[in-house]
């Protein structure tokens, strides 16, 4: 049943309806949005917005979602007669344009899933929605209902001061008339976290946790959950040739197990190593991959290292462009947790044990260091900050509901939860050395192995989670960080200075959460 929205967008447009990925791919070219690599990826450029536009995402107000958001500086309201206004906006934009129309779905559980459709008048962003989401099968688009509409006109730019806005860019989410409008922004990831913002929102009710992860399974069917932000290494740490990937991003915890929201991977390109990552770079020599704001040489090669459009350069492809992929998008309960942070302070170990309260903890903190380019505005260097369940600009309700169900599904299935340091050792960033992927992956492997359950640990003072002493393979010396740092003293002093900080942050939390988990932070000596 089409939205009668959807109706009026495109009632005089010349819609080209569920192509596939080889004319999605041929209309890009022969209308000139991208250019073809010399191995016949789509190379695309997203103009000046090179990542998300966080400040010019709203909610409308209304009543039957008003009493769920978690309203403040990530979920902000606009008036129904803006968006009404901006709505017209579309509707006048869409006129005799020539669009593109998806049937798609965010989550690979049919018990779960949300049918959305989706309108661009890019055909590159009509492909990367087919990368990114669920693809129905030709007996589900016979009978397709959708529940939501996102409608993405990237060339369309608004007056702020006409529509209550903050600039010509717009993302305005109406749950009552269920619809998403985007404007003014070439960059496609602002649809995927639509969707993923939709699911946030609806699946807790169901008992079912929507998570910022990767998730990957060993040959034994032992599942691994990868919290942490872009930049953390979810999608490459969880692209491991012994272990089928379920998904780099976006994933549920139901009450039969794990699934995936998606039918893809988004993968950060910049400096990307054909040697540390070959499942990734063999992506960006293949067909029909959407990649993103990459320069190309005048041969048609892909200058991986050129960062002169942006540091968050991307690839989009589907899960089948992986070897080894779980293509049913469904899995077991995990038996690990991982939070994943890329601490710029050089402070946190590469590896610790949480127990399940420090989980939650360090849930709520989502501590990392947002890396330069994957939102607009950011500064060239990495900046520390602190975001609720590792994605906190994607999360519509109050993180203690995330939290909770978080804490009550790794009670009930007995997962282990660790902390991971994929930031900088030895120093600040800039004078400490960021950690190897190899060694990391060392790391992880003997984690979700088991190998870690039986061996000695210590007490970190400053944080009170426990730290490997030594594991084979790996130089002792790095599983203590203040043993990496030329001047202990100045490492004292920087982990107070995060310490602080963790303390300073949680303060918002401390009203709802018990004793036990306020207990699990960090502590100044």
């Amino acid at each position: 049943m089409e939205n009668p929205i959807n109706n009026k967008i495109l009632a005089t447009a010349n819609v080209r309806r569920n192509l596939n990925s080889d004319d999605l791919y041929s209309a890009a070219i022969a209308s000139g949005e991208g250019k073809a690599s010399k191995h016949e990826a789509l190379v695309v450029t997203t103009g000046e917005k090179t990542g998300r536009s966080a400040n010019d995402k709203f909610f409308v107000k209304e009543a039957s979602s008003e009493d769920k958001i978690h309203w403040g500086d990530t979920n902000v309201a606009i008036s129904e007669d803006n968006f009404n206004k901006i709505l017209k906006a579309f509707e006048a934009y869409a006129q005799e344009k020539e669009l593109y129309v998806h049937d798609l779905f965010g989550g690979a559980d049919r018990d779960f899933t949300l049918p959305v459709t989706i309108i661009t008048e890019f055909a590159w962003h009509g492909l990367f929605s087919r990368h990114m989401l669920v693809r129905p099968t030709e007996k589900e688009l016979e009978n397709f209902s959708s529940d939501f509409t996102i409608i993405n006109f990237p060339n369309l730019k608004l007056d702020p001061s006409t529509y209550g806005i903050n600039s010509e860019t717009v993302i305005a989410i109406n749950l009552d008339k269920k619809i998403i409008l985007i404007g003014g922004t070439q960059y496609a990831g602002e649809t995927k976290k639509s969707v993923f913002t939709l699911l946030n929102y609806l699946l807790p009710d169901r008992n079912t946790m929507p998570m910022h992860c990767s998730v990957n399974t060993g040959k034994d069917g032992d599942s691994a959950v990868f919290f942490g932000l872009s930049g953390t290494g979810k999608t490459t740490l969880s692209a491991d040739p012994n272990r089928s990937l379920l998904g780099d991003d976006e994933h549920g915890w139901s009450d039969e197990g794990l699934f995936n929201f998606e039918g893809g991977c988004y993968a950060k390109l910049i400096r990307l190593s054909k040697d540390a990552e070959p499942e990734i770079f063999a992506t960006t020599q293949m067909k029909n991959s959407v990649i993103e704001n990459v320069v190309m040489t005048a041969d048609g090669e892909l200058d991986l290292d050129d960062n002169s459009i942006t540091e968050n350069t991307r690839g989009a492809y589907p899960l089948d462009f992986i070897p080894g992929v779980t293509m049913s998008g469904k899995t077991s309960h995990p038996k690990n947790i991982i939070m994943l942070t890329a601490d710029a302070f050089g402070i946190l170990p590469p590896i610790a044990k949480l127990t399940p309260a420090q989980a939650m903890y360090h849930f709520l903190s989502g501590y990392t260091a947002k890396v330069a380019g994957t939102e607009m505005g950011l500064s060239s260097e990495p900046t520390a900050t602190f975001s609720t369940c590792f994605g906190a600009p994607f999360m519509p309700r109050n993180p203690i509901e995330y939290g909770n169900l978080l804490k009550k599904k790794i009670s009930e299935f007995s997962v282990d939860c660790w902390l991971v340091n994929t930031g900088w050792s030895g120093g600040v960033y800039g004078v400490g050395e960021r950690i190897s992927i190899k060694n990391t992956r060392h790391l992880l492997n003997e984690a979700l192995s088991g190998n870690l359950s039986n061996i000695e640990m210590r007490k970190d003072e400053n944080f009170g989670f426990m730290i490997p002493i030594s594991i084979a393979g790996i130089d002792s010396s790095i599983l203590n960080p203040r043993n990496t740092w030329t001047d202990p003293n100045a490492y004292d002093a920087q982990a107070n200075k995060l310490i602080n900080m963790f303390i300073e942050n949680f303060k918002k939390f401390e009203a709802d959460v018990d004793e036990k988990i306020k207990s699990s932070g960090p502590i100044i000596n």
